[in-house]
């Protein structure tokens, strides 16, 4: 996106939250409403509501294997993702945490925050010590493909009926990106 030189550049910036105020939560839900209903794999279809919003995000933050990033635009929330790790019963497959619900609002599209937002997940998926991240996504967020593909992610499967929009049965893709050098000897 070009900026033009008598308006000054957003203030983008991608963070970790570990709980919310008020104009937080307000401009959160908002950005999740837009992308729900501009068709975002957020798993619903319908915008829930703003008590079905508040109650899952808040959720999200005490859930211990799970951790919030946003994505601000001039301040203001207008997108989240979730990095997802493993339960820790789940010894063989400890060395892969998962990508959720990615999102950017409409409104705040074409600054790169997207990019921002999976790199910010990348790196403390990384910092956690795990090798692999995994996501899944709608075959209609093709703009969402493309990013992760442009990323180096591998789409290795799809699920013909994974999900149900509007009585459609959508597919689904699935991905993988290697986040350390394998180790030598074929393991972790």
């Amino acid at each position: 996106m070009v900026e033009s030189p008598d308006k000054p550049a957003p203030d983008l910036f991608v963070e970790r939250v570990k709980e919310f105020n008020d104009h937080d939560m307000d401009t959160l839900c908002e950005a999740t409403d837009a992308a729900i209903i501009d068709g975002g794999g957020f798993g619903w279809v319908n915008p829930p509501g703003r008590r079905a919003l508040e109650t899952y995000f808040r959720g999200v933050l005490l859930v211990p294997e799970r951790e919030l990033f946003v994505a601000r635009l001039n301040g203001d929330i207008v997108g989240s993702a979730i990095l997802v790790r493993p339960p820790r019963n789940n010894e063989a497959q400890a060395f892969a945490a998962s990508l959720m619900h990615a999102y950017v609002a409409p409104y705040a599209r074409g600054h790169g925050l997207a990019r921002k937002l999976t790199k910010a997940v990348e790196d403390r998926a990384r910092e956690l010590g795990y090798h692999i991240m995994n996501l899944d996504v709608r075959e209609t967020q093709t703009a969402a493909i493309r990013l992760y593909q442009s990323m180096g992610y591998v789409r290795w499967g799809e699920h013909p009926e994974y999900a149900l929009v509007r009585g459609q049965s959508v597919t689904g893709f699935f991905y993988y990106k290697r986040l350390r050098p394998r180790k030598n000897g074929g393991g972790q």
